[in-house]
């Protein structure tokens, strides 16, 4: 199952929605699409849609899903991050009035420089691409990736056992 979500900002990301219900509709992706699609206005014909989701249908979303695709809100990516996913994430952007400014973008090129543990896409038309080759780039992602918590377990795990040498 893909999972995608838009977030509950008050503007419609329909530019990501109707990307992934025409790859849907194409044939190409031969998973179940789920979509949050909060105040976004369009209907998919592909995808099975949810205005909202509590925190609980969210988190299982989160799990259950082979790819997560998030909007840029943090909040967004960083539960896809905590359930174990690498999430493709499409940053909305001002020009297209999906918010208010390109914070998203910016935040979004921000933690894949430091911390590269998502899969940005900038450009909508490589979204297919991003999905279809979503294993590789993961697994890419996942190696490079160096996480402060698993830093943080090594050390503490190496001085609870220098305690009881």
């Amino acid at each position: 199952m893909i999972f995608v979500t838009v977030g509950t900002h008050e503007q419609p990301f329909n530019r990501l929605i109707k990307k992934i219900d025409d790859i849907a509709g194409s044939g190409k992706i031969k998973d179940k699409v789920i979509v949050q699609y909060g105040f976004s206005t369009y209907n998919t014909k592909n995808c099975e849609m949810h205005k909202m989701m509590t925190f609980e249908e969210m988190k299982r979303m989160f799990k259950d899903a082979r790819i997560v695709i998030t909007h840029g809100g943090p909040s967004s990516f960083v539960e896809a991050l905590q359930a174990g996913k690498v999430p493709i994430v499409v940053p909305r952007q001002a020009s297209f009035h999906e918010h208010i400014n390109n914070h998203q973008v910016e935040f979004v090129k921000l933690v894949s420089k430091k911390i590269d543990n998502i899969i940005p896409v900038y450009d909508i038309n490589k979204l297919w691409d991003t999905i279809r080759d979503y294993e590789s780039i993961e697994k890419l992602k996942r190696k490079n990736s160096t996480s402060n918590n698993v830093k943080f377990n090594k050390s503490f795990k190496k001085i609870v056992q220098g305690m009881f040498e």
